[in-house]
């Protein structure tokens, strides 16, 4: 069952890296330097302090930058083009003591999983950005660190827990894909609307 367990790690970790690769990455570093687990294939190389202090560093921005509306979603946007190829990349590394076939589908599915954590979660915001009140924002925020850390120590010691979880947001995903592909674009078009001139919340509201 050593395939599962590195195939769960995988998929589980590219998962939270969708929702936050700074947390994502100083956990696993941490877990690995502190000998609390043995991380498979290319992922050893987390242990690094080096690599380890810049992910802590960056996940203190994020904590910070992830609460303040409009903000937010500016840094999902930004985001978009590096936790989606980073998830891929988390899910290919793990994998690279695996048969090829095994590793071209980890990343697969890895980059597939970061892409739809991540448009989940910049949709949500996205909505809560629209909301009268600022509140939303920073629960919003605490519960995704929490997933991001809960998730990634699941990855590591709980396979089968993190498949069940991966498989249910996955139904999650599906039913309310359309939804979130809609406010992903309506994100698109506020933050150009920032560039224009306009108002954020009024692109936001119009756009389709």
């Amino acid at each position: 069952m050593e395939w599962f367990s590195t195939l769960s790690l995988a998929l589980g970790s590219a998962w939270t890296s969708g929702i936050n690769l700074y947390a994502t990455v100083t956990v696993l570093g941490l877990l690995q330097k502190f000998g609390f687990t043995h991380l498979p294939g290319g992922l050893e190389v987390l242990d690094n302090w080096w690599i380890i202090g810049i992910a802590g560093f960056l996940y203190i921005i994020e904590f910070f930058a992830d609460k303040i509306p409009y903000v937010d979603s500016v840094w999902d946007v930004v985001h978009t083009f590096i936790r989606v190829p980073a998830g891929a990349i988390v899910a290919y590394a793990a994998t690279n003591q695996t048969d090829a076939g095994m590793q071209m589908i980890a990343t697969l599915l890895g980059g597939g999983l970061a892409f739809s954590s991540h448009g989940t979660k910049a949709a949500v915001r996205a909505g809560a950005n629209l909301s009268p009140e600022p509140v939303s924002n920073w629960v919003l925020s605490l519960v995704e660190d929490i997933i991001a850390f809960i998730g990634t120590i699941l990855a590591v010691f709980a396979p089968v827990l993190i498949t069940i979880v991966l498989m249910i947001f996955l139904i999650f995903f599906v039913w309310f894909a359309p939804k979130i592909f809609r406010a992903v674009r309506r994100i698109f078009n506020a933050i150009g609307a920032i560039f224009a001139g306009k108002s954020f919340r009024e692109i936001a509201r119009k756009a389709p």
